[in-house]
């Protein structure tokens, strides 16, 4: 065994740091409102009382939905059924516990698909927070069937810590409980980012909601939300992120720091041409002054050799940018552009199949989108 720094001496410092407010939490669940499980061992807290983040709407058919009930009526019926999708949810919690369990009952059993692993399509992710206010991988929550018990990890040293649980991306959840030792407590997290409270809202595609990520945490709009510490509401649609005018009222009912753009690999240059500067006239309508970043499609892997992917790149890029000028010259303020070609690398190893972002891919699209979003961010980001 390699003898060095144990993986685990962030966090025994985080125990040694947890008299700070980032580590305190805002209130202790009453642990007579966990379920007792059947040996008396184990208490299961329902994460939907420790806060959930990710959440746009309040008035949902459900507490894992991504749209309110009311959007079933308005919103094509693809988008309708990806919003049942817990993708970017997650839950922060503190605990001294030196074990966590977790147990989670999924909507679909399809658990994962033919070129995304089940851990990211229907899976848990765990993070701990380090004593630089950074997060650190943890675990993840193999997901065998629909109802699944598992301990996420079992040999922590003593102390408080403060925990960031992701939920499943491609698939839908009906219950999430926390599992801790008899004895021990858990609590509400503080504030992520205390006095900058407003979510950056992505809106797109199969690739802002998650595909093809091999955990929930490994998308680009979650790795950004760890590295600014900013709540994260996702609002990718595998297939579906196409701009129509009812996504655009609806996603003006939100209020975020930044509204993220990123539909291009769902929509031809004849769509964007005809929806982009009136959803971007909606959002601006009800938001004078937020930040709205315009984001390119980023270029196929294989567009080098492939006409149509290289085509298709070209034109709906072209659309794009048209727009945008168009948009600028009629006096809208407060509009940012992000150009594609740096979304990915120029090696071609970061995607599953030209389109669909591996792990390295989605670390390199955060990489890109970071430097153009802190400048928005008023200081928003850590």
């Amino acid at each position: 065994m390699h003898v060095g720094i144990c993986p685990w001496a962030a966090c025994t410092l985080v125990a040694a740091a947890s008299v700070s407010s980032w580590a305190t939490p805002t209130e202790w669940l009453d642990p007579a409102s966990a379920e007792a499980a059947t040996d008396g061992k184990v208490l299961w807290y329902d994460v939907l009382n420790l806060g959930l983040e990710g959440r746009g709407w309040a008035d949902t058919a459900t507490p894992y939905d991504r749209l309110p009930a009311t959007a079933e009526a308005k919103v094509p019926a693809a988008v309708w059924g990806l919003s049942l999708n817990s993708a970017g949810m997650c839950v922060r919690f503190v605990t001294d516990a030196t074990t966590l369990q977790a147990h989670w009952v999924l909507r679909s059993a399809t658990l994962g698909m033919n070129h995304m692993p089940a851990t990211g399509v229907s899976g848990l992710d765990l993070y701990v927070r380090t004593p630089d206010r950074g997060w650190r991988w943890v675990a993840v929550g193999r997901p065998e069937s629909t109802d699944v018990t598992t301990t996420l990890i079992g040999d922590m040293p003593p102390g408080e810590r403060e925990f960031l649980l992701y939920l499943p991306l491609y698939n839908g959840v009906s219950s999430v409980k926390v599992g801790v030792p008899a004895g021990a407590r858990l609590g509400k997290a503080p504030a992520r980012n205390p006095g900058r409270s407003r979510p950056l809202v992505f809106y797109g595609t199969s690739i802002t909601q998650g595909g093809c990520a091999s955990r929930p945490g490994m998308v680009h709009t979650a790795i950004l939300g760890r590295r600014l510490d900013l709540p994260v509401i996702n609002l990718g649609f595998s297939g579906a992120g196409r701009m129509e005018p009812a996504l655009a009222e609806l996603l003006a009912q939100l209020d975020p720091a930044v509204y993220v753009l990123d539909c291009l690999p769902n929509m031809g240059a004849a769509e964007v041409t005809e929806r982009l500067e009136p959803f971007v006239r909606i959002l601006r309508q009800a938001h004078p002054d937020t930040p709205i970043l315009m984001v390119e499609d980023r270029t196929y892997a294989n567009a080098f050799i492939s006409a149509g992917a290289r085509a298709h790149n070209e034109t709906s890029r072209a659309a794009h940018k048209a727009a945008y000028e168009r948009l600028q010259a009629a006096g809208v303020i407060g509009l940012h552009y992000l150009a594609g070609d740096g979304l990915l690398g120029a090696d071609g190893e970061d995607t599953v199949d030209g389109s669909h972002p591996t792990d390295l891919g989605f670390m390199r699209q955060a990489a890109a989108m970071e430097p153009a979003l802190r400048p928005l961010l008023g200081g928003g980001g850590h």
